[in-house]
């Protein structure tokens, strides 16, 4: 049996500051990292093979801090960096097989370490005109309405910004490619992200309409627990924290 965890960020700096943040780089708060700390003393007994995360510093530190109460390590896989060309020069020059990353974490401390990857696919979505701005402001602008449809909706996101429709595009192909295998080995998986991203997913995994999704809300640094089981990945935890819902 396989465990897969999906975990939203813990509190950051514009959720105080009531802002959409989207793609924006924005630290955790102090409260945020206790948030984390206490995801991380959650599931401390399910022992971590791998990890997945956003390229955002909020879903990263999250991560960092869950990763923290873990036997092993945890430590990102890089990309090589330079063209496809210049990283075989670089190889032969060096005596290396191609193939070979040397970016990546040394193959000889394997076993004591937790490989991360980040990828854009995990990214929260792209608010588009609404990107940083206040969401109070934004609701006497545009009405309350049209916020809320325009941030539970599946098919229509802000004008400029991403549907849930969309991050469903880019976060399930690389769930199934890059997640989903290692979970059928055995492994256990984390994937640290965001509220819309893992709505993305958690549609994917439990086969939720385009209706029903828009009731998915996700708290901050909880653990949405799955089992591999049969085949498929069954929910092993309660519902998600009904308080979120004011939070979008």
């Amino acid at each position: 049996m396989s465990y897969l965890i999906l975990v939203r960020h813990g509190e950051s700096g514009w959720n105080v500051d009531g802002r959409f943040g989207g793609w924006v780089d924005v630290p955790l708060t102090g409260k945020g990292i206790e948030e984390s700390l206490l995801c991380a003393a959650e599931i401390e007994k399910i022992g971590l093979d791998l990890a997945f995360t956003s390229k955002l510093v909020r879903a990263q530190e999250t991560l960092f801090l869950i990763l923290s109460k873990q036997k092993k390590i945890g430590v990102f896989v890089h990309e090589a960096a330079g063209s496809e060309e210049d990283r075989a020069e670089s190889g032969a020059e060096a005596g290396m097989d191609k193939k070979e990353n040397q970016y990546s974490y040394p193959p000889k401390t394997e076993k004591n370490l937790i490989p991360i990857y980040s990828s854009e696919a995990l990214n929260e979505r792209y608010y588009g005109i609404l990107q940083g701005r206040k969401k109070d402001k934004m609701k006497e602008k545009y009405g309350e309405e049209q916020i809320l449809h325009w941030c539970r909706s599946y098919d229509e996101g802000p004008p400029e910004g991403e549907s849930l429709k969309d991050i469903y595009r880019r976060a399930v192909p690389y769930f199934e490619r890059e997640i989903s295998p290692p979970l059928r080995e055995g492994k256990n998986v984390i994937v640290c992200a965001h509220q819309n991203s893992l709505r993305a997913l958690i549609k994917h995994i439990e086969g939720i309409s385009n209706e029903d999704i828009r009731k998915v809300r996700l708290a901050n640094a909880r653990p949405v627990i799955y089992t591999l089981f049969g085949g498929g990945l069954v929910r092993e935890n309660a519902e998600m924290d009904p308080s979120v819902k004011r939070d979008f």
